[in-house]
């Protein structure tokens, strides 16, 4: 099927057919938006550190990086596999608030063994449908050999929404001052 013939499925479009022929060649469509995938907007910038690895060292790396959390990783050849995570909050509730010796456990002792994952191309809003159902604030993201490859906190997608309201807002005010512009 040639470009622009009656009754041709554009790909970009949803619901989209054309009708005539020549001059008289008419387009609808419905826009299809794809889905912004979570490797879109994740930090790349991932803490990390390996089960082993002791709360003085992770917080440490906490505190130097500002962030709250710290993936725990396997190593396999080039690619690391994250096995759990560590928050700031679970070393404050779990090991100082019980007066446990930050110095006889690992890492790997206090993670959060439970860990979900997301794909770089799952849905964003499906995603953050899955973190508010399991509880969490952070999840790793991982390519298709389940290698990390970021981590998409509730902080930034925050940032994100609010950088996309904002947008939308300056659209309204722009299209208000124009229609005021002209009327003058």
């Amino acid at each position: 099927m040639k470009k622009n013939e009656p009754g041709q499925v554009h790909p970009n479009f949803l619901n989209c057919r054309c009708s005539g022929t020549g001059r008289n060649l008419i387009l609808v469509a419905t826009y299809k938006e794809e889905a912004m995938g979570v490797g879109d907007v994740c930090n790349r910038e991932v803490i990390i550190i390996d089960r082993e690895g002791s709360i003085r060292e992770a917080a440490g790396l906490m505190r130097k990086y500002h962030v709250g959390d710290i993936v725990v990783v396997e190593k396999k050849n080039k690619d690391r596999f994250p096995v759990g995570i560590l928050t700031d909050r679970d070393i404050v509730l779990e090991l100082i608030a019980l007066d446990v010796d930050i110095n006889t456990v690992t890492v790997g002792d206090a993670m959060s063994f439970e860990l979900i994952t997301a794909r770089e191309e799952d849905d964003v809003m499906e995603t953050i449908k899955r973190m508010r159902h399991k509880g969490v604030r952070r999840i790793p993201v991982v390519n298709d050999r389940g290698g990390l490859e970021g981590i998409l906190a509730v902080d930034d997608l925050i940032d994100l929404l609010a950088e996309q309201l904002t947008d939308l807002a300056r659209l309204v005010m722009g299209a208000q001052q124009r229609e005021s512009e002209k009327y003058l």
